[in-house]
């Protein structure tokens, strides 16, 4: 996991070949002006969902995982918090390979971190995340899904 502001992208740009792809989407995009949907940036490798998520309290989110993809999460019109704990100390879940994703219903997270508008959140296949915790009833924010 990786918290830091949205600027210093850059600065992880050797951890994956494609997070550069992310930083040239980022500079040349306004993300807070895209309507929500899907952009396709390097097909299924490599795209972003902008999205109006519900706000969720810490009871409700739920804790999930990926195996083919790295989570930028980027919290665009408030903070959003998220609920995180070690994906090795996870009980086991049913994944769904379509969708790249387990769900650990009914587990509160080991800790919770916050990110402000202009932060964002890394979370690699090793790390469980439950996201959308924040303290209004829509949040606007950007998920880069990037192939692990």
């Amino acid at each position: 996991m990786i918290i830091d502001k949205v600027e210093n992208l850059k600065n992880y740009a050797q951890v994956n070949p494609l997070f550069p792809k992310v930083v040239e989407f980022i500079q040349q995009h306004d993300l807070n002006a895209l309507e929500p949907g899907k952009y396709e940036i390097e097909g299924k490798d490599l795209f972003v969902n902008i999205q109006m998520a519900k706000g969720k309290t810490p009871v409700e989110a739920v804790i999930e995982t990926h195996n083919r993809m790295i989570d930028i999460q980027i919290p665009l019109s408030d903070a959003e918090t998220f609920g995180y704990t070690q994906r090795d100390q996870l009980p086991d879940a049913e994944y769904n390979a379509e969708k790249d994703i387990t769900k650990i219903p009914d587990l509160a997270a080991d800790s919770y971190l916050t990110c402000q508008p202009g932060m964002m959140a890394i979370f690699f296949p090793q790390d469980g995340h439950a996201p959308c915790i924040a303290g209004v009833p829509e949040i606007k924010k950007a998920i880069f899904k990037v192939k692990a």
